[in-house]
């Protein structure tokens, strides 16, 4: 009888990360029913291993141990390897992580988990070395290891696995039996106070080491605090933040956009690999930073990260793909690292001279093979003086330099490109182009989120069911939506509505938000679940209620349900948000920084959403021209059409039988835009007047003074 694990299946996939390993000589499956089913019915142990396509010692493991015929045969008689793409599948990265956690004290990829038979782990790890090496034990010896005590100490296997599967329940799946009292606004202090002793006061960012993450969360919550209390330290520290990542390695600064983390607390050199993820969280923060002190560099920096998006991570069609590898050619950071010859063959020696003072290119270098990883090392005031030449001509000659080492950068050999669209990552990317759309005042952002949105819904929102795909690519649909693809999703939508007043973004945001509630809320638990009701049943039901590289969907639903109450009262979004708050009371309270998102929530919740309803069949461009200047954290602008009668077919549209309270009675006044400012269950007269709508929340907050 043929053996159905008895070869590799990972070329049957799409993924780029599981086609990466279809030539090892490991007998890899992907997790499915085929496989899952042969351990069972063979009583072998499930050698788990969870990494992505620009993971770099995934690569390295899998050059090392997984392409080795000795410990393939190892894995192939004695376990079922499975192969797991954590772009695709979250859910059982966030399950094995989260006891990798618990038992080493740190997580990452590539994860090496060991299961039984119905997926209940009882060794874990992360990059093992194919021999002892430095302490570490070896690959090879782990799974020889397990292969023996699998028949010899079977009872202690299990009752580990049992002991770790309950570990990993408690901190996922369980909330508490007696909710506290969700957090007031004092919470964005607590949160602000947390953020400013974790500041590296010396090299920015936060921690005392590497490596240096990005963290916009928690950049996000000091720009908000600042806004409210005034409190210069808060905007310093997110600042110097944003000041570090800009100049240092860990953007780049001929292509645009950010790697993904920096290995050094100076942020000098960083992990090469690009993710999607990462230019949608921070390209809003340099907006915000922009809005906030007025400094062009840092509308420069966002635009150009939604450049480097749209060149390099932007679909014909629509979407966007998930990230650029690390490596090219095998080595990685070579299609990004320069020497001071490398800058002379290419420029005239002026220009030449001025690019590596200005970017401290050396000889010596600062990374591998004496090549140097870009990083601002000068200013133009310094290179000005210094070549007694004047600042725009200092600015002018660099131009000319970055111009032709991005054309000769071209024709190096490229990083490789996971071409998955993922629907929760679109989303973040679609939100942060809706608000450089604002910011920038540039209607071909608000074309391209328009454009990603489409496609989304095209190929990954299936209308019939009400219910969302998790991933396309070459036109294969694969996975069911998890919380964060249906959040983010939704957050992308709504605010693609607040940029452009067009209802079809915001039908969509709230067909996806009723979805999220059917699929992932439970009122018993009083939280929001990460798989859906409907899905796969895993060995827990996880929640992700702490911030990681991307944004906690617990947060991220929470704060929208919030937004969305206002437009739906009765789907049930504020109940929904005030039952995962109180659950989570005591959480966020005793650590705002790892849940940044459900903090920001509570505080939201707390203090009220400020809304701006205008009523206008178009915002007049010196409106646009305000809502771009100003930093207004939180604040929701909801357009409606001018008149009711033109409102009736919006609420047939959007399923609503009557007007919500945000439009109800606010048609436009005189035959003029007007706008209605409201907080809480307080609103402005209406007036043609935006500054004066705006100042009405100022002028309450000084009452309540």
């Amino acid at each position: 009888m043929t053996d159905p694990v008895g070869r590799n299946r990972l070329d049957e996939e799409q993924s780029p990360y599981l086609r990466q390993h279809a030539d090892n000589p490991v007998n890899w499956q992907p997790w499915d029913e085929t496989a899952l089913e042969a351990a069972r019915e063979q009583d072998k142990p499930i050698f788990l291993s969870v990494g992505y396509s620009a993971c770099h010692w995934c690569h390295v493991m899998a050059d090392e141990s997984f392409s080795d015929d000795g410990i393939a045969e190892i894995l192939n008689e004695h376990f079922v390897p499975v192969k797991v793409d954590r772009e695709e599948r979250p859910d059982l990265d966030r399950i094995y992580q989260t006891i990798c956690q618990l038992v080493t004290g740190g997580g990452g990829w590539p994860l090496s988990v060991w299961l039984t038979p119905q997926g209940k782990p009882f060794f874990v790890g992360t990059y093992f070395p194919p021999e002892p090496r430095r302490g570490a034990p070896g690959f090879r010896d782990i799974v020889e290891s397990f292969a023996e005590s699998w028949q010899t100490d079977r009872d202690e296997i299990e009752n580990r696995a049992e002991q770790w599967t309950r570990a990993i329940t408690d901190q996922l799946e369980e909330t508490p039996d007696v909710p506290g009292e969700a957090p007031g606004s004092e919470i964005l202090d607590q949160t602000v106070q947390a953020a400013l002793r974790a500041a590296d006061r010396d090299h920015g960012g936060f921690g005392s080491g590497g490596p240096k993450f990005p963290q916009p969360g928690r950049i996000d919550a000091l720009l908000r605090g600042y806004a409210i209390s005034g409190r210069r330290e808060a905007l310093d520290v997110a600042i110097d933040a944003l000041d570090a990542m800009a100049n240092g390695g860990l953007r780049d600064h001929l292509g645009g956009g950010f790697h993904r983390y920096c290995v050094d607390r100076e942020w000098t050199v960083p992990h090469f690999e690009k993710m999607l993820y990462d230019q949608a969280g921070l390209a809003p923060r340099y907006l915000d930073a922009y809005r906030l002190t007025g400094t062009e560099e840092y509308a420069t920096v966002a635009a150009e990260t939604f450049e480097f998006v749209r060149r390099e991570l932007g679909h014909d069609d629509g979407g966007f793909y998930a990230t650029l590898d690390a490596q090219s050619g095998g080595e990685e950071g070579t299609f990004y690292v320069w020497t001071p010859e490398d800058v002379r063959e290419l420029v005239p020696e002026l220009e030449a001279d001025l690019f590596c003072d200005r970017y401290g290119v050396t000889p010596g270098g600062n990374f591998e093979h004496k090549t140097t990883v870009l990083n601002v090392s000068a200013t133009i005031p310094e290179l000005a003086e210094e070549y007694d030449l004047g600042e725009n001509e200092v600015e002018e000659r660099l131009e000319k330099v970055h111009k032709a080492l991005f054309v000769a950068r071209e024709g190096r050999e490229r990083p490789a490109r996971d071409e998955k669209i993922l629907a929760g990552w679109n989303g973040l990317m679609i939100s942060a182009f809706a608000q450089g759309a604002v910011a920038l005042e540039d209607d071909l952002l608000a074309d391209d989120a328009r454009r990603a949105l489409d496609f989304v819904r095209e190929y990954l929102w299936d209308s019939d069911t009400e219910t969302l795909s998790r991933r396309v690519m070459n036109g294969e649909v694969k996975g069911d939506g998890y919380l964060e693809d249906y959040a983010f999703l939704a957050r992308g939508a709504f605010d693609l509505y607040q940029a452009t007043g067009d209802l079809e973004p915001l039908a969509f945001a709230l067909d996806l938000a009723r979805a999220t509630r059917r699929e992932f809320y439970d009122d018993e638990a009083g939280t929001l679940y990460f798989t859906p009701e409907s899905g796969e049943a895993l060995v827990t039901r996880p929640q992700e209620a702490t911030d990681q590289s991307t944004p906690s969907s617990l947060g991220v639903a929470t704060s929208l349900f919030l937004d969305l109450e206002h437009v739906a009262p009765d789907a049930g979004f504020g109940e929904a948000a005030d039952a995962v708050l109180e659950s989570y009371a005591n959480r966020i309270r005793g650590s705002p920084l790892e849940h940044v998102s459900l903090a920001l929530a509570a505080e939201k919740a707390a203090s009220g959403v400020p809304e701006l309803t205008v009523a206008a069949d178009e915002i007049p461009s010196e409106w646009r021209e305000t809502l771009a200047s100003r930093y207004f954290p939180g604040l929701v602008v909801s357009q409606r059409p001018a008149t009711d009668e033109e409102l009736d077919s919006w609420l047939d549209e959007l399923g609503l039988d009557e007007a919500p309270p945000i439009w109800a009675a606010r048609e436009a006044t005189d035959g003029e835009p007007t706008v209605y400012a409201c907080e809480g269950f307080t609103c402005s007269a209406p007036t043609h007047d935006l500054d004066e709508a705006l100042a009405w929340f100022t002028a309450g907050d000084e009452d309540d003074a």
